[in-house]
């Protein structure tokens, strides 16, 4: 893995959650679609969570602050590393991630700030995955062991993953008028 290119990727989709921010009518911003899937809101709120949690369990794995173990990946994480992106099914948020993180309807000022507390996360940890070594696992819900490389890969997959997301939600709302 190519920490540099994770990281371009990384920051280009940040900018374009912020540049999506700008273009959401603030009236559909909490609204929920007909179909009852998650507001852009929602989206936001889960999204940059997940980034800010991932960047806390990459960054126990770059200070040697998880038990080193030779446990892997599930067959959804290998999926994962291998092909970059989130198996093509869709999947719940693991209830264990609902039970720590719930995800509400924010405001577009609250998922501003969290881009930006985002991108100061990103900006702390990538220059110490380098020396991270990769026994340093922490466990991820859904893809099993994950080192400080493979967090940071996540983090990159997830963030690309909820885009496609903001488009759907975005046909809604066009196929509803």
């Amino acid at each position: 893995m190519n920490i540099a290119k994770e990281r371009k990727a990384i920051d280009a989709a940040l900018d374009e959650y912020r540049r999506w921010l700008d273009n959401i009518p603030d009236e559909e911003f909490d609204v929920t679609p007909a179909d009852g899937s998650w507001s852009y809101a929602e989206v936001y709120s889960h999204i940059m969570q997940a980034t800010l949690g991932s960047s806390i369990a990459l960054e126990r794995c770059t200070h040697d602050n998880c038990e080193p173990n030779k446990k892997g990946l599930t067959l959804a994480g290998r999926f994962v590393m291998l092909f970059g992106c989130l198996p093509p099914v869709k999947a719940k948020v693991p209830a264990e991630v609902n039970a720590r993180v719930a995800v509400d309807k924010i405001s577009k000022e609250e998922a501003k700030n969290l881009i930006i507390k985002c991108r100061r996360r990103i900006d702390t940890t990538t220059p110490l995955i380098k020396t991270s070594l990769p026994v340093n696992k922490y466990k991820h819900p859904a893809l099993g062991m994950l080192n400080a490389r493979q967090w940071f890969k996540f983090i990159r997959v997830h963030l690309q993953h909820h885009l496609k997301q903001l488009e759907r939600i975005k046909n809604k709302f066009a196929s509803a008028k």
